[in-house]
């Protein structure tokens, strides 16, 4: 069997993709966060590992309470949500 044949196949990984940590909106439900809701708030909820790393915010689910969310990217779904509960949406920058 030829070399290239016998050798394990490896993959490319980018350099600059940007991973973010997820958050979707039940998530903020479920766990009851009112008012300021930021990358601290949400570690010390256990939604996040590290509140350093870039956070996004996805629109999964249902959101009643009225809250500010300040992440680093947001869905546009996760955006409608959040404002139609009468909350808004800060961006934070990289």
């Amino acid at each position: 069997m030829p070399l290239h044949r016998r050798l394990p196949k490896i993959g490319f990984t980018s350099r600059s993709r940007t991973t973010y940590q997820l958050v979707n909106v039940s998530s903020i439900e479920q766990r009851g966060l009112e008012g300021q809701v930021g990358p601290e708030e949400l570690q010390g909820a256990g939604l996040i590992r590290k509140a350093t790393a870039l956070v996004k915010i996805l629109g999964d689910g249902e959101l009643t309470r009225k809250v500010s969310v300040r992440a680093h990217a947001f869905s546009a779904s996760a955006v409608a949500k959040i404002e139609q509960a009468g909350g808004d949406v800060q961006k934070i920058k990289d």
